[in-house]
């Protein structure tokens, strides 16, 4: 039975992410600053000793932005900044000998889990209504964080909203060539492109779009992206009877396969992709050979035609969000690049935790969320007349407050003047907020499997390397369907069986 799409929500249930649900995300956890204790409720100054990922150069010591912190929040703030080739042995470290700090950033993997089912952080679900700008977010956001139904930590939020297709708007209008509502539509904006010589040097060197190696892994995967534009399901479906379909197994996804089979064997995508690095593929758009990135997201539009004006002086970026015969349609994203957790090893009673909470809460303040989304003033942004506000040294912003701003707790448009931008940045910011409504859900990424948790990759592998030689041409219609069967005898039926056990224990049914 063909799963039913979960329906547009402004506050989605599920959250969305890689092929399937647990051990998904491939970044590790992130641990250290080992062991200091919150102070009891009612003392001075609270030291909080945070863990967090580092985002290009470690910042100084006692800098700006870690003063008004402490400033604002009474505390005494330090923080262990771990790369991100450290992770996962900093997080065994950490579970084998207790040693955690106040706040500590995980990603959502099995290590995260577990440490959470075996109680060594808290649940913070019962306490979020009391915390006014925690519990204004989204619901869509702790729902997609959850673990057997619990919430244990603060989502590092990000838009669920933000897919979207960034494209060459000059060449569009030029072939006359809509945003593709259907998969007629998508054949013929990659034929035209690759056809009608939308750059005008008399030469076929310009590709719709290009595939590379893991397009079909993650959230961001190009033909997940267009089936659920036609009306298809986010990496899983769900039918009204708890019934669950991995989309491979959907027509919507079948059909966007062939799709990129029969453009592949008419030479209308590249050939090269099973080999082609993402960021290789991005520089041949940056180029000037490319119409569209179909894995980027709303706020690329900006950052894209800056680089396309160097090579493409008269080249013009828009972004627009994926569409299929019933509107606006999009694989929403996980709304998250991971959760802020708070161990009890370190933040001992109820009392402790409640003020780590306040912590927390009071960094989305206007002051604070201000700090991290804009930096100082008259330093990183400068005030304008009506109120909004302009970035002034965005070298300086990027090395000195994006760490904070990437790993610490803000949402642009909450708390925040509005940013005054060049167009296009304008559009993808508020397109990445105002199209939550329209995202569709992976009902199965919170679900939990012993199979996947064990063997999950293996899984995946099979299903993955079997797409690729279809579109390829190397295994036909039979050949597909053998290489489904296979990945059901290796562990796929046991998978579904265990995701519907823990969707009913989660939804009753």
């Amino acid at each position: 039975m063909s799963p039913k799409s979960p329906k547009r929500s402004k506050s989605p249930m599920f959250r969305v992410g890689s092929f399937v649900i647990v051990g998904a995300m491939s970044a590790g956890l992130l641990a250290g600053c080992g062991g200091e204790k919150a102070p009891a409720a009612g003392e001075g100054k609270m030291p909080i000793s945070i863990s967090l990922m580092q985002v290009g150069d470690v910042p100084a010591k006692e800098n700006a932005i870690e003063k008004k912190i402490e400033e604002y929040t009474n505390t005494d703030v330090n923080v262990q900044w771990i790369p991100q080739s450290a992770f996962d042995d900093k997080v065994n470290v950490m579970v084998a000998s207790g040693e955690m700090p106040t706040i500590m950033r995980v990603n959502y993997v099995p290590t995260t889990f577990n440490a959470a089912k075996t109680g060594l952080f808290w649940e913070l679900g019962p306490y979020l209504k009391d915390y006014k700008n925690l519990s204004a977010q989204s619901e869509a956001h702790f729902n997609n964080i959850k673990i057997e139904g619990k919430i244990y930590g603060i989502p590092n939020f990000r838009d669920i909203g933000r897919t979207a297709i960034v494209y060459r708007k000059d060449w569009f209008d030029k072939l006359k060539l809509d945003i593709p509502k259907n998969l007629d539509d998508w054949y013929e904006v990659m034929r035209s492109v690759r056809k009608d010589d939308p750059d005008g040097n008399g030469k076929e060197d310009t590709y719709g779009a290009l595939l590379f190696k893991k397009y079909n892994e993650g959230v961001s995967s190009p033909l997940t992206r267009i089936a659920v534009s036609i009306g298809g399901v986010n990496k899983w479906g769900v039918d009204d009877a708890g019934k669950l379909t991995p989309e491979f197994l959907t027509p919507e996804y079948v059909d966007t396969m062939k799709l990129f089979k029969r453009l592949f064997n008419e030479g209308l995508i590249n050939s090269d992709f099973p080999a082609l690095d993402p960021s290789d593929a991005d520089k041949k758009m940056d180029s000037g050979l490319v119409a569209m990135k179909l894995n980027g997201v709303a706020q690329n539009g900006k950052s894209s035609q800056q680089r396309l004006t160097p090579n493409a002086p008269d080249g013009v970026i828009d972004v627009a969000p994926f569409q299929g015969p019933d509107g606006i349609r999009i694989a929403g994203e996980p709304g998250n690049y991971g959760m802020l957790v708070i161990p009890k090893a370190s933040v001992t009673d109820e009392a402790q935790l409640k003020k780590v909470l306040t912590f927390l809460d009071q960094l989305m303040d206007e002051e604070l969320s201000t700090l991290q989304l804009r930096g100082l003033l008259d330093v990183h942004y400068s005030k304008t007349a009506d109120g909004k506000t302009e970035l002034k040294d965005f070298d300086a912003y990027q090395r000195e407050v994006k760490p904070y701003r990437d790993n610490l707790l803000s949402v642009e448009g909450y708390n925040v003047p509005e940013l005054v931008d060049v167009p296009i940045g304008m559009k993808g910011t508020k397109m990445a907020r105002e199209n939550e409504q329209y995202a569709i859900a992976n009902p199965a990424l919170t679900l939990s499997s012993v199979i996947y948790t064990e063997r999950g990759q293996e899984l995946d592998q099979m299903i993955w390397d079997a797409q690729t030689k279809y579109i390829m041409g190397k295994i036909d219609d039979a050949g597909w369907e053998q290489e489904v069967a296979n990945w059901r005898k290796a562990g796929g039926d046991q998978l579904i069986t265990e995701l519907e056990a823990s969707y009913k224990e989660l939804n009753g049914k």
